[in-house]
């Protein structure tokens, strides 16, 4: 048993605990069965085990099948203990890591430690449960400046956050995080989200944005007015979702430097699971169950990611 100190755990303690790929298996099948295999094909339990440990055969529907399959794991050729140290490096690493340093830490090609990043943060897009109490809620934008981009891809339609992706965010204060891309900072959209995702009851702290007036009667909402450099109203800032904003840009300055906007959702889903699952506060392996709890059932292909 692995000492366990904090709410983290060192690489050399989690190469203990997975030094190889049968270690990982044993390990997955137990998060995903709990010693009950089940066949993903039709259900059945009535299933054996094949090939020296690693595959199954379910005995309804004859259907060989193994702890990958039905999962963002599936006909991937990287051992699984490769896969389960990839996860680790992304939710301990607090603004994200690179495909391009995953690769050297992998032993693995550019290629295929982008494609594995990006079924990793499927598992991380975790299905948002309605937040309340106090939230602050705030927009930011993510892209390239206008001014550092190349003549040919500039849009001259005025700065600011031309060329840019619109991230709606709600934090409960001490508490879960929600934020996605949005197509249009109008009032339907922005209210309509928070109608979604916030429920009745709450107090919204938001800025002056003219979207976020008159929200509906079943919320309390307090503004402060950040032109008029006011950042703090008794109660009511946006201190709480400003430094996810924060953590974020670091991130996508510093770390991965442009995203597509194709893949935004799932590069900010990467950044609300480590805040939600409470970076150092809660133990690396606590957070390491639930996205192997939520990588089962779910499947990107290559061909669906460059589509």
């Amino acid at each position: 048993m692995v000492k366990q100190s904090g709410g983290t755990i060192s690489a050399f303690e989690f190469f203990e605990q997975f030094p190889d790929e049968m270690s990982a298996i044993k390990y997955i099948e137990t998060r995903r069965w709990a010693g009950n295999i089940t066949c993903p094909h039709c259900g059945s339990e009535r299933t054996s085990r094949q090939r020296a440990y690693q595959y199954h055969q379910c005995k309804d529907c004859r259907k060989k099948f193994t702890v990958r399959t039905g999962t963002i794991f599936e006909r991937s050729h990287i051992p699984l203990h490769k896969w389960l140290f990839a996860m680790y490096l992304l939710q301990t690493a607090r603004k994200g890591i690179s495909s391009m340093q995953l690769s050297k830490e992998l032993g693995i090609t550019q290629k295929s430690a982008w494609f594995l990043l990006h079924r990793i943060r499927e598992a991380c897009n975790v299905k948002a449960e309605r937040i309340g109490g106090k939230v602050e809620v705030d927009e930011t934008y993510i892209g390239g400046k206008e001014g550092n981009k190349h003549a040919s891809k500039k849009r001259r339609a005025g700065r600011g956050t031309v060329g840019k992706t619109a991230i709606l965010g709600m934090r409960e204060r001490d508490g879960r995080v929600i934020a996605k891309p949005i197509h249009k900072t109008d009032k339907e959209t922005i209210q309509g989200e928070i109608e979604s995702n916030i429920e009745s009851g709450s107090t919204v702290y938001t800025d002056e944005h003219g979207a976020y007036r008159n929200l509906p009667d079943k919320y309390e909402h307090e503004s402060v007015n950040h032109s008029a450099k006011e950042f703090v109203n008794d109660m009511a800032h946006t201190n709480g979702i400003e430094s996810v904003w924060a953590v974020l840009k670091r991130g996508y300055n510093g770390v991965y430097h442009n995203w597509s906007k194709k893949h935004m959702r799932r590069y900010v889903s990467e950044f609300v699971f480590r805040f939600n699952e409470g970076n150092v506060c809660n133990h690396t392996m606590v957070r390491m169950n639930h996205i192997i709890s939520n990588a089962i059932g779910k499947r990107l292909t290559y061909k669906d990611l460059i589509s």
